[in-house]
């Protein structure tokens, strides 16, 4: 991952709604949620979310599959594991045992 595509990723979870939309699409894995139940869920206008989503999309972090008439969307869990791996890549400095408290708590995870 760059430079620029992780600090799109951040971008796209530094606002308050976005960062909501994505953990509840991270609560719903592997299914995903429509969009208009994302905005439901959230109390957000369906126009406000699709912009929202569309931000996250770019930034990596959701992709959209049509089903019908709907717009299902899902955490891409594989540009959080990109964006991840980048923040802690040379982390503390080679010294991967002051690391490890860290890679314990994510390890339930995976």
């Amino acid at each position: 991952m760059e430079s620029h595509t992780a600090s799109s990723a951040l971008g796209a979870l530094a606002q308050g709604t976005r960062l909501d939309v994505f953990r509840l699409l991270v609560r719903h894995e592997p299914h995903g949620l429509a969009a208009g139940e994302i905005a439901r869920q959230l109390d957000v206008p369906q126009n406000t979310m699709s912009a929202h989503l569309g931000i996250l999309a770019r930034g990596g972090l959701v992709r959209s599959e049509r089903h019908s008439r709907s717009i299902i969307y899902r955490a891409d869990l594989d540009g959080l594991r990109a964006l991840t791996l980048f923040l802690v890549k040379d982390c503390c400095a080679g010294n991967a045992e002051l690391c490890a408290p860290l890679i314990a708590e994510l390890t339930p995870c995976s």
